[in-house]
């Protein structure tokens, strides 16, 4: 029997987004946090708390769940919410069963948000706390083979060996980047970087260097979900969600496909599905926010969502491709590389805005379509992402 699928395209939009400041040190604990970023989002929608009826976020043991943050903000019956488990790979997955439960009736205002204490709390990946749920973890942990980086390198050195994929273009990749931050206020780090600065970085994990990773960051962001109807009235220009594709399958750190290649994540497969329900394909991407944990995720997804052939990821960065004058910005707002890591909903805010043409000095004139997208499904055994599109 076919299966009969919700069409939610275009049917909901992200009305308002809100972050806090990005620190080193927030201070405040990640419920205050949550609170802030919801609240602003509300602002920039023109909404108030008493219009939310449902919050949405995920964690890994961090952050705070909306059974905690709707009484802080007085609210007494949401209609949905949904604390998903789980790390980037689930974060514009948030968003789109956001969406769903928006075209489904079930709620009218979603807030999604992700509040993390990520340098002054829970450092991914570092020590004093549990190895992580895997059971592949088992047979890692003795040998101190846990920490993204270290799983994330072995990924980048298999591209290195069999596309030839150099140093130089993950530092190109770091350094477009760093030029996008200079122009965005909110950026952790804006002072520009050259290649030469990115080959004299320290070592963290072989073949990455200190600027291939992403930033420990305190911060939240929030954006919020509801119709397209109901957006189309409110303060800012809505941005509609167009696609939302989410899955997974085994992991890639011991599956037969790692195995076949390990060059090729969990995006390729989803890729058709996004584009499909958008009806749209890569060529039809006026600018892309690509989750940037480390400067490779970025490479490898621009292969897998269609962007440039499987190997040629490398140098389709270092053409120039990516830049904010290229034909597919990338990660305008600096990334998690230098902007800040609000584990992903960070990407969907940045999209929203080049889209509504707010965005300042980054701002890429006549951006109409934008996609955003999760970790690729290398830790964890998923991703998602979205494609959004101008109203």
């Amino acid at each position: 029997m076919a299966k009969r699928l919700l069409d939610f395209s275009d049917r909901t939009a992200i009305a308002g987004v809100g972050y806090t400041p990005f620190t080193k040190n927030s201070g405040v604990s990640t419920l205050t946090l949550a609170c802030r970023a919801v609240l602003a989002a509300l602002e920039d929608a023109g909404l108030t708390a008493d219009d939310v009826d449902g919050l949405a976020t995920h964690r890994v043991g961090d952050s705070a769940p909306p059974t905690l943050v709707a009484p802080a903000l007085g609210l007494t019956d949401l209609a949905w919410h949904l604390d998903q488990f789980g790390g980037g790979s689930v974060s514009h997955a948030v968003v789109g069963q956001a969406a769903l439960a928006v075209a489904a009736g079930v709620a009218e205002a979603v807030v999604c948000y992700r509040a993390i204490n990520a340098r002054s709390e829970f450092r991914m990946g570092g020590t004093g706390r549990g190895v992580p749920l895997s059971p592949e973890v088992q047979y890692q942990a003795p040998y101190g083979y846990v920490a993204p980086p270290q799983q994330y390198a072995m990924y980048a050195r298999a591209h290195m060996l069999k596309y030839g994929t150099k140093a130089e273009h993950f530092g190109q990749l770091a350094v477009t980047q760093r030029a996008n931050a200079a122009k965005n206020p909110r950026a952790l780090m804006r002072t520009p970087i050259t290649l030469d600065d990115y080959l004299a970085s320290r070592w963290i994990a072989e073949p990455f260097r200190l600027l291939d990773c992403c930033l420990e960051t305190d911060g939240a962001c929030a954006v919020v979900v509801t119709t397209a109807e109901r957006a189309r009235s409110l303060r800012r220009p809505p941005v509609l969600i167009s696609a939302a594709a989410w899955g997974g399958g085994t992991s890639h750190l011991s599956s037969v496909a790692a195995a076949a290649d390990p060059t090729v994540t969990a995006a390729a497969a989803l890729a058709p599905r996004l584009y499909a329900q958008a009806g749209l394909g890569p060529g039809d991407i006026d600018v892309a926010e690509i989750y940037d944990c480390f400067t490779y995720s970025v490479i490898v997804q621009l292969e897998d969502y269609g962007f440039c052939a499987k190997g040629e990821g490398g140098p389709y960065v270092a053409s120039g491709a990516t830049s904010l004058d290229g034909p597919l910005p990338v990660n305008t707002h600096g990334g998690f590389l230098s902007e800040g890591y609000v584990h992903g909903v960070n990407h969907v805010a940045e999209a929203v805005s080049q889209l509504r043409g707010d965005a300042g000095d980054r701002q890429v004139p006549g951006a109409e379509v934008a996609l955003s997208t999760a970790q690729p499904g290398y830790i964890l055994p998923a991703t998602s992402a979205l494609i959004l599109r101008r109203s």
